[in-house]
Parts: structure tokens; sequence; C-alpha cells
């Protein structure tokens, strides 16, 4: 299950960085209560674009390769400080409380989802231990053929 929930949200929000990368205005009257955070800015809209396509794109390399987890962990990171701006705007009243509501499923969950699937599994820690210790076997070998 984790793995497909990776592939869903790293390609959603690659998706979601093309759209504002390719139809940027498009992009900010689609979607609901960015019009209420501030004037339309296609430079802005296009930087927080390339923030979606590199933390969407770590999702699905962790998605098709587990031993990417740190890049899932970066990603994670992003979700995880754009929901925290998110819930600072509307503890401090910039953004309103339907708004936060509205965020919920998207903004929260997609970190909250961020984190766990970066966050470490125990048999995921085993397995790396694992494939350390024969490349470290692997390495020995080679250097006693040479001696």
């Amino acid at each position: 299950m984790r793995t497909k929930l990776t592939w869903v949200l790293g390609l959603l929000a690659a998706a979601n960085g093309v759209f504002m990368l390719v139809a940027p205005a498009a992009w900010y009257a689609i979607v609901p209560g960015v019009p209420d955070t501030g004037p339309f800015n296609t430079h802005f809209i296009r930087d927080i674009a390339a923030a979606f396509l590199v933390a969407g794109g770590a999702l699905v390399w962790c998605a098709r390769d587990a031993r990417a987890r740190p890049a899932a962990l970066g990603s994670a990171a992003f979700f995880t400080l754009h929901a925290l701006v998110h819930l600072s705007d509307a503890i401090t009243g910039r953004e309103s409380i339907y708004q936060a509501v509205h965020d919920l499923p998207t903004v929260y969950l997609g970190a909250l989802l961020a984190l766990w699937i970066a966050w470490p599994i125990s048999s995921l820690a085993k397995e790396e231990e694992r494939d350390a210790q024969v490349v470290v076997k692997a390495a020995n070998r080679r250097l006693r053929k040479r001696i």
C-alpha cells in the first residue's frame, strides 16, 4: 500500500508542477482559494512549480526504488513546510478557516502521507543494512584477490 500511495502522491505532485509551469494563469484561476492568497504572479507560480516537480519526482523515484528514501525525505520536508505555511496563515488570520478546512485533503493530508512514506521502516532499514554488508564483503573479496 505504501508503494501505491507513493506513486499516487508523486505523480499528482509532478502533474501539479507541470500544470503550474505550462498554464500558470489557468492553475491560478482553477485551484480554489489561490486567488485569495495574492495577485497573480507567473514567475512565483513557476518557482513553486519547480518545487512540486522535484518533490513529485523524488516520490516517483522512491516508488521505483526504495533505496531513494532520502529523496522522499526531501519531498516530505517540502510538503511539511508547505503545510506549515498554510497552517501559520490560518492561525494568524491571513487565511480563512474555511480555506484551512478546504486544504485538509490536499495540503495537510499530502504532508502527512509524504512523512509516512519517507519514514524509515524497520524492515527497509534491515534490508539497507544487508545491502551495505554485501557491498563491503564484495569490496573485501576484490581487495583480497589483488593482494
